[in-house]
């Protein structure tokens, strides 16, 4: 399958921001027994790069043999996005609607998932080339508010980031996301704290439950 078909079979991207090379790798493994299989590191701009090129690599070799995903989050820049291609990344996330980045995304052969919120920004995405366009902050207005966007611009694949859990995770997919990014619902900060990472496996098992 592309990149794009695996994203669109695996439905869940568990965001691991802000955790050492270790805990990641860790924390990588964990989810992958509970049955998932795609990861974002988010770049963190108050760093160098090599913060969140570095764990995308390690990742990447990590789990080499295993059917693993890695992208890029927060990506704000041309110069990021292909920093995240060398390192082994295979799509990108971005908080924003931003055109350099969706076009160097597509340039490098990688599948672009840029955010947005507005109608207007949406389709501003998708016409510069997305892939899928990620609703962010989804938790604020909720599924109401995808399900009336993808009225009109139901032709655009949206995914659901911000505020998803075990409660809403359905509402968002009959409301027509085609993805959604859980961070803190899944990677628990406290589970981490504690080397719980078999209640993160749990964790993970009971949202790939849910969309079955």
């Amino acid at each position: 399958m592309t990149t794009l078909e695996e994203i669109l079979d695996g439905k869940i991207i568990t965001i691991l921001r802000g955790l050492d090379k270790e805990t990641t790798l860790k924390t990588a493994d964990a989810l992958l027994k509970g049955g998932i299989h795609l990861i974002e590191l988010p770049f963190d701009q108050t760093k160098p790069l090599s913060y969140t090129t570095d764990k995308i690599q390690a990742v990447c070799e990590h789990l080499k043999s295993e059917h693993v995903l890695v992208g890029a989050g927060t990506v704000l820049t041309a110069a990021q996005v292909q920093a995240a291609h060398d390192a082994g990344a295979s799509y990108i996330i971005t908080p924003t609607t931003c055109r350099d980045v969706i076009e160097k995304t597509k340039a490098l052969g990688m599948v672009a998932m840029p955010g947005a919120m507005t109608p207007t920004e949406i389709e501003q995405c998708y016409h510069w080339g997305a892939d899928i366009v990620k609703i962010f902050p989804s938790d604020n207005l909720g599924p109401a508010y995808i399900k009336a966007v993808r009225g009109p611009l139901g032709y655009i694949p949206m995914a659901a980031v911000g505020g998803v859990d075990l409660n809403n995770i359905q509402d968002f997919f009959k409301a027509g996301v085609c993805s959604v990014g859980i961070g803190g619902n899944i990677v628990n900060k406290k589970m981490l704290e504690a080397g719980e990472y078999d209640k993160i496996t749990k964790l993970a098992k009971a949202y790939i439950e849910k969309i079955q």
